[in-house]
């Protein structure tokens, strides 16, 4: 994999025998303001947060405001054989919504309507545009909870979350956001349109195409609306944090705590890589005495009884902790947990950052933080560790100097081997980040031959022109694709 972020962006884009034609048609479909072919205007729309990854000069970048403007950008991109990617906000940490060249790709920022928020029922209908958190402060609006929590929740959208199934701190107590999902409606290649929707709890009728299509990276088809499941809201949260003097004893703690059973609603680890630079960046320490501690735990709670947080303080204590505190105080809970939303900030003063992710048995948590400080070590670059303890999936941050000669590929190296580190201790490829371009050459030995052939004939049937977002996860080469 290699980066061509040096590439000349002020050349004109990639030419193709229907440009002419077919852009004639994306204007006729969506307007002629909505159809950006400046290459100083399109470079915002080429990669997403990942640097490493690979991105092209598309054709055009594309904002349809309806299904039906989707549906006819679509037909129209089949017909003459130009690809598409399906592009959200642009905060995937693989490449998945990258820009590809020749291709067209089509943004979701004018479809950002929430069209339902049915409390009785228990569900929300919006476009794939709306921002996660808009969704969440509607849903607290109308007193209900809208569990998935992507980090970035701020500013991703609810289309990128279920294109890449996305998860967060509250997957492992809410689901991710697969898990929510009750209908979509989604744009095939042909430009006709599926509707997989119910607006009941439970319903098996069929093959479960809500799970096939959260998750699929946009190569099977654009989603236009999706139905989500809300629950009623949840009561006030309550705090608590545990510093610890060795990885060891911290992973102890959290496998010690699911072993009784509990649930918390966030159980979050920090190695001293990550933890000691947000100290530095806040000009504040947990500890007044010892230094900055090898691993801290961060958990919430919103049960109202305290329960859970007892035996997470007692799983602390029992494995050596050298600070454990718990607060219903919101204002001390809002300043405990200001030390974990502040680790972007602080690596952001360090250098060039990239957010990794990998997943591990939880009880395996502890080797692989230890082997990121060695392959920190290894490669010359920053490594810390923080991600959910509570369901094993993790963040290893890189952060490297991409002015200096070597540094990006020294970076590159390091991002392989936490991978291969973590598929070592029993992980899969990804838990909540997609495959998207930097993952896609350990797919196959992910999924295995029949897998793979299994994948590949999903794909076949939903696109057989390989128009959805080619060089994703692991699409259709070049020479496969097929004009009808």
């Amino acid at each position: 994999m290699t980066t061509d972020s040096m590439r000349n962006t002020a050349q004109d884009p990639v030419q193709h025998p229907a440009q002419p034609e077919l852009l004639g048609l994306l204007v006729q479909a969506v307007g002629a303001a909505n159809v950006l072919t400046d290459p100083d205007v399109t470079e915002q729309y080429r990669r997403d947060m990942q640097p490493l990854a690979s991105a092209g000069r598309p054709l055009a970048v594309v904002r349809p405001a309806s299904t039906s403007e989707v549906a006819a950008v679509i037909e129209a991109c089949t017909r003459h054989g130009v690809a598409v990617v399906p592009r959200g906000a642009g905060s995937g940490m693989t490449g998945a919504a990258n820009a590809q060249d020749g291709a067209v790709t089509i943004l979701t920022s004018r479809m950002t309507a929430i069209l339902t928020i049915d409390a009785a029922a228990g569900y929300a209908v919006v476009q794939p545009g709306v921002i996660t958190l808009d969704l969440i402060r509607a849903a607290e609006a109308a007193g209900m909870f809208y569990a998935p929590d992507p980090t970035s929740s701020d500013w991703c959208t609810i289309g990128g979350n279920l294109a890449n199934g996305s998860g967060g701190p509250h997957g492992a107590r809410y689901g991710v956001t697969a898990d929510a999902v009750l209908g979509l409606e989604v744009v095939l290649a042909s430009g006709r349109v599926l509707d997989t929707g119910r607006h009941t709890i439970k319903g098996v009728t069929g093959y479960d195409l809500n799970r096939l299509f959260a998750g699929s990276e946009g190569t099977l088809g654009f989603i236009t609306r999706a139905t989500l499941r809300l629950s009623r809201r949840r009561p006030a949260l309550t705090t608590a944090v545990a510093a610890f003097a060795s990885v060891e004893e911290a992973g102890r703690a959290v496998t010690d705590f699911i072993a009784t059973g509990h649930s918390l609603v966030l159980l979050e680890i920090m190695d001293r890589a990550c933890f000691g630079a947000v100290e530095t960046h806040l000009g504040s320490r947990l500890l007044d005495e010892g230094g900055t501690p090898a691993a801290v735990l961060f958990a919430q709670s919103d049960s109202g009884t305290g329960v859970e947080l007892t035996a997470f303080e007692d799983a602390a204590r029992a494995n050596g902790a050298i600070l454990s505190f718990q607060t219903d105080d919101p204002a001390e809970g809002e300043m405990i947990m200001g030390y974990w939303r502040g680790l972007e900030a602080a690596l952001e003063t360090l250098g060039t950052w990239i957010l990794h992710e990998v997943t591990v048995p939880r009880d395996k948590l502890a080797a692989l933080i230890l082997r990121a400080e060695e392959i920190a070590a290894e490669t010359g670059v920053f490594v810390g560790v923080h991600g959910h303890a509570q369901d094993g999936t993790v963040h290893p941050m890189i952060v490297y100097p991409a002015a200096t000669a070597g540094a990006s590929d020294r970076a590159r190296r390091a991002y392989r081997l936490i991978l291969e580190a973590a598929l070592d201790l029993g992980g899969p490829v990804t838990g909540e980040h997609g495959i998207g371009r930097m993952k896609a050459d350990y797919l196959a030995d992910a999924l295995g031959e029949v897998g793979l052939e299994v994948h590949r004939a999903i794909k076949a049937a939903l696109d057989p022109t390989g128009t959805f977002n080619p060089g994703s996860m692991f699409s259709f080469s070049p020479e496969e694709r097929r004009t009808p």
